[in-house]
């Protein structure tokens, strides 16, 4: 029973050595840089893109679009026809949102370590193989989980610019702004409510250091198309003008309690309509 066990499992190591070899020798042509597919933000960078062979930091709280950037590189590396790898350590990865920005899920990789030195460690490895043209490592907590995310060592850190180096591959780091990496080039991300969000370019060994650009959602998520019924702002309201003459306005110094109209709650304070006629016999 062992023994078949050991084959089986061999068997599948084997096919997904074969699987890869595929993959690789499929015609593609030769990359520097991987573009994001937002022309901002790969403006903002030095080569024009994020480098390959070498390990790059995205900075920035949760819901800042720091996941949703890298899944629009590895949609790059996708439509390259080249292969990614995702290791995720809150295991907060969603397939059907990744595939919705264009990613490929049959040629991503996705590794679930347990602890944080194994994340470094399975990065590492994915890493110098040379068989991934992008390896994202997410070292957040995730939303909503206690405690204080863990910050990369320098020497984990130096680790995985090595592998980087060694396999041509692009590390990208997913950090919080409580535990920045040390990654060649730093982007840090941050929300800006309905206008968008803001990608500034805060490390970088090419130069254009403080750099930054405002964007808003639809550069992001053009399929989505979010900010599309998000501009009903005050500014849009008082520039319509009133609405009408048999438009009831609150006056602005009320304020609502969220108890409905009149500060009554439908159906328990307020006298409701005798339906007695309504539910009466057909005929009657």
């Amino acid at each position: 029973m062992g023994a078949a066990v050991g084959r089986s499992g061999l068997a599948v190591v084997e096919e997904l050595r074969e699987r890869i070899r595929q993959l690789q020798a499929a015609p593609r042509r030769a990359l520097s840089v991987l573009r994001t597919g937002v022309d901002a933000v790969d403006a903002l960078l030095p080569q024009g893109g994020l480098p390959l062979g070498h390990s790059v930091e995205l900075c920035g709280e949760a819901a800042s679009g720091r996941t949703s950037l890298a899944l629009r590189a590895v949609a790059a590396a996708h439509r390259e026809l080249r292969l990614c790898a995702w290791v995720d350590g809150p295991k907060e990865l969603y397939p059907p949102a990744a595939a919705a920005l264009g990613v490929d899920l049959e040629r991503l990789l996705v590794v679930r370590p347990q602890a944080f030195a194994q994340r470094v460690w399975a990065a590492v490895q994915l890493a110098r193989s040379g068989a991934f043209t992008a390896v994202v490592v997410d070292l957040t907590l995730g939303v909503g989980a206690p405690g204080r995310p863990e910050r990369l060592a320098l020497t984990e850190a130096r680790k995985l610019a090595d592998a980087a180096a060694r396999g041509g591959t692009l590390v990208l780091l997913l950090t919080s702004p409580e535990a920045p990496a040390d990654g060649l080039a730093r982007l840090r991300l941050e929300a800006r409510g309905v206008q968008g969000w803001s990608v500034e370019l805060e490390r970088s060994r090419g130069g254009g250091v403080g750099t930054r650009v405002v964007s808003p959602w639809r550069e992001l998520y053009p399929e989505v198309g979010l900010d599309a019924g998000a501009r009903l702002l005050d500014a849009d309201v008082e520039a319509s003008g009133d609405a009408g003459p048999d438009f009831y306005r609150d006056p602005a110094d009320r304020v609502r309690n969220g108890m409905g109209i009149l500060g009554q709650r439908p159906g328990r304070d307020a006298p409701m309509p005798s339906l007695g006629s309504a539910l009466s016999p057909a005929g009657r």
